[in-house]
C-alpha cells in the first residue's frame, strides 16, 4: 500500500472536493494546488501550498502553462522502488508527489452549447491537466489519481480505515479510470475538430469517429453459443432508453434479449396513447392500442399468438394486476414497462425467469437524445462502419396527401397513421395490415414486397382476423401494381406508403379501380 503525504489537487469540476481536501488534512497530508482550487482552500481553511511557489516559476500564459514543470512530472513520475530514480529526485529536491486529483477543462460541456465558437472550444483544451493525469496513471503503484469527483467518498473510506495509505487494487482501478477519462477526453477534442471543413463550416460526420462506450456488462454467448458477447452503452446515455433500464427480477439478459428488447422499446415508446408491442426475432408480430394496458396486450396479442410466444413484450403504460394475469399465462421472455403496480410484480414473482425490465420514460424535448432517442444510428461492415443520423422522422394528417379518387374518413385516417408508425419498426420490406387501432398482419423482411403482403394476409387468417375494411402499410413504394391486387384481394380498404414509383401512375389506377383510399408519405422507412 502506498502511503500518501503529498497530494497536488487541481479541479475544474470543484463538485466535492472539500470533503476531500479536509480528509486529507486530518491525514496530516501536504496539498499543493493551483488558482481557483488553491483560493478555495485558503477561503475555506484548509491549508494548501500554490504550485507556483512550490516550483518557483510563476503561472504565465493566461494560465496555459503553471504545472508543465519537472518539480511537478518529476514528483509525480519518479519510482520510488528504483535507486537511480531516487538518488536523480533527490539530486534536483524533486519531492514525491504520492495523489493526483485533476479533473479537465470542461470540453465536452463547451461544445455541447448551441453557441459555442472554435475559439470558445479551443481555450477548453487542457493541456496540463492530461499530462498530469497521464503521468500519475503511468506511475500507478506509487501515485493515486482520482479523475472524478464519484470517486471520492471511497477514497476518502479507505484513506481513513488505513491511516492514510491507498492499495494497490486501489491505485490500478483508478490508473484505468483515468487512462479511460483521457482517451474520451480526446476523443470528444478529435470528434469536435475533426467535424470541420476546409472553408470552416462544420459537417454532421467527423473526419474521424471515435467510438467511446463503456461495458455494461459480459453476456453469456452472442446471438449463438459458440460467439462471445458483451453489452455496452454510450457514454451519456439518453433518458428513458434500454441501457437506463433496472432488471426487477428474472435471468440474465442475452444478446438477443437485448436486441429484440431495444426493438420493442424503441416501437412502443413511439405512442402517445396506451400501447403493447409485442417482438419476436427483431420485428414487432403485435401491436395495439387500449384503453388500459389489458386491452393493449390482448389486442397485440390477438395479432399473432404463436409468434408471439417466447417474445419480447413492452407497454408504454403501468403494468398493473389485470394486465399481469393476462402477460403471465403465456411464456414470456423478457418484459419492458415504465413501471409495475406490486400486485403486478407479486404475480412475476411466481414466474422467477422472466426478466422484467423498468424504464423512465423520457420526458421529451427539442432533440432526439432528450426523447431517449438516439440521434445516429451505426452499423458494422468489412472493416467499416456505417454511420447514420436516426430515423426519427415523425408524420400528422396535414403532411399527408391523398392521391385516389375515393377519400379517407378520420377513422381511416387514424388507422393509417397507427399502421405507419408501426411499418418504421418492422424490417424491410414491410408490408403491415391494421384496424381499430391494432395490427392485423405484419410480413417482415422479404425480398420480394408481394411476397410481404402475402405473409400478413396469412398471418391475419391463422390468427383468424378479418382484413376486410382493413388499412395497409408499406414502408416503401410499389414498384408494381400486383401488390396493391393481393391487398385488395385480401380485403383492404386503404393503403399508406411513400410513394414515388416510377409506375406511381399505374399504382394509383390500381387503387382506383379496386375502390381504395391511397395515401402518401413521401418519407420512406427502410429498416435492414
Amino acid at each position: 500500500m502506498a502511503t500518501i503525504k503529498r497530494a497536488l489537487i487541481s479541479v475544474s469540476d470543484k463538485s466535492g472536493i472539500l470533503e476531500l481536501a479536509r480528509a486529507l488534512t486530518k491525514l496530516k497530508v501536504e496539498i499543493l494546488s493551483t488558482g481557483g482550487t488553491a483560493k478555495l482552500f485558503r477561503d475555506n481553511a484548509i491549508p494548501v501550498l500554490e504550485v507556483s511557489d512550490y516550483t518557483g516559476f510563476t503561472e504565465m500564459l493566461d494560465g496555459r502553462v503553471k504545472t508543465l514543470h519537472p518539480k511537478v512530472h518529476g514528483g509525480i513520475l519518479g519510482r520510488r522502488d528504483l535507486p537511480e530514480h531516487v538518488a536523480a529526485m533527490q539530486a534536483a529536491d524533486i519531492p514525491n508527489i504520492d495523489m493526483v486529483v485533476v479533473n479537465l477543462y470542461p470540453f465536452e460541456a463547451t461544445v455541447a452549447q448551441a453557441d459555442c465558437t472554435l475559439e470558445d472550444a479551443i481555450e477548453n483544451i487542457d493541456i496540463g491537466g492530461p499530462a498530469m493525469v497521464r503521468s500519475a496513471a503511468k506511475n500507478w503503484k506509487d501515485v493515486a489519481v482520482l479523475t472524478d469527483a464519484s470517486q471520492y467518498p471511497d477514497v476518502i473510506t479507505e484513506l481513513q480505515s488505513t491511516g492514510g495509505a491507498v492499495s494497490q487494487s486501489t491505485q490500478f482501478a483508478l490508473s484505468v479510470a483515468a487512462f479511460n477519462r483521457i482517451s474520451n477526453y480526446d476523443g470528444a477534442i478529435s470528434d469536435y475538430l475533426s467535424s470541420f471543413n476546409a472553408d470552416g463550416t462544420r459537417s454532421a460526420f467527423p473526419a474521424q469517429s471515435n467510438g467511446r462506450f463503456v461495458k455494461l456488462q459480459d453476456l453469456r454467448y452472442g446471438e449463438n453459443p459458440h460467439q462471445q458477447a458483451a453489452f455496452y452503452r454510450d457514454l451519456s446515455p439518453a433518458p428513458g432508453s434500454l441501457v437506463t433500464a433496472t432488471q426487477l427480477q428474472g435471468k440474465e439478459l442475452s444478446y438477443n434479449n437485448i436486441a429484440d428488447g431495444d426493438a420493442a422499446w424503441e416501437a412502443v415508446k413511439s405512442f402517445n396513447s396506451t400501447a403493447c408491442v409485442i417482438v419476436k426475432h427483431a420485428n414487432p408480430c403485435g401491436v395495439a392500442l387500449g384503453a388500459h394496458a389489458l386491452e393493449a396486450y390482448s389486442k397485440a396479442f390477438q395479432t399473432d399468438p404463436s409468434s408471439a410466444f417466447g417474445g419480447i413484450i413492452a407497454f408504454n403504460c403501468v403494468v398493473d394486476k389485470a394486465a399481469a394475469e393476462a402477460v403471465s399465462k403465456q411464456f414470456v421472455e423478457v418484459l419492458i414497462a415504465p413501471d409495475y403496480t406490486a400486485e403486478a410484480l407479486a404475480i412475476f414473482a411466481a414466474k422467477a425467469n422472466v426478466r422484467v425490465l423498468k424504464i423512465a420514460l423520457a420526458k421529451g424535448g427539442d432533440t432526439p437524445w432528450q426523447q431517449g432517442r438516439n440521434a445516429y444510428d451505426s452499423k458494422r461492415v468489412g472493416s467499416g462502419l456505417l454511420i447514420q443520423s436516426a430515423d426519427n422522422h415523425e408524420i400528422s394528417v396535414a403532411d399527408l396527401k391523398v392521391v385516389s379518387k375515393k377519400q379517407a374518413t378520420p377513422q381511416q385516417m387514424a388507422d393509417m397513421l397507427f399502421a405507419w408508425r408501426v411499418a418504421k419498426y418492422v424490417k424491410s420490406n414491410a408490408i403491415v395490415f391494421c384496424g381499430n387501432g391494432m395490427t392485423l398482419g405484419v410480413g417482415a423482411g422479404q425480398m420480394s414486397r408481394v411476397d410481404s403482403t402475402r405473409i400478413a394476409a396469412i398471418k391475419a387468417q391463422n390468427a383468424h382476423l378479418s382484413l376486410k375494411n382493413s388499412v395497409v402499410a408499406s414502408d416503401a413504394f410499389f414498384p408494381f401494381r400486383d401488390g396493391i391486387d393481393v391487398l385488395a384481394e385480401a380485403g383492404a380498404s386503404c393503403v399508406i406508403h411513400p410513394g414515388g414509383s416510377m409506375r406511381d401512375e399505374e399504382v394509383v389506377a390500381a387503387a382506383d379501380e379496386h375502390g381504395l383510399v391511397m395515401v402518401v408519405t413521401g418519407i420512406r422507412h427502410f429498416r435492414h
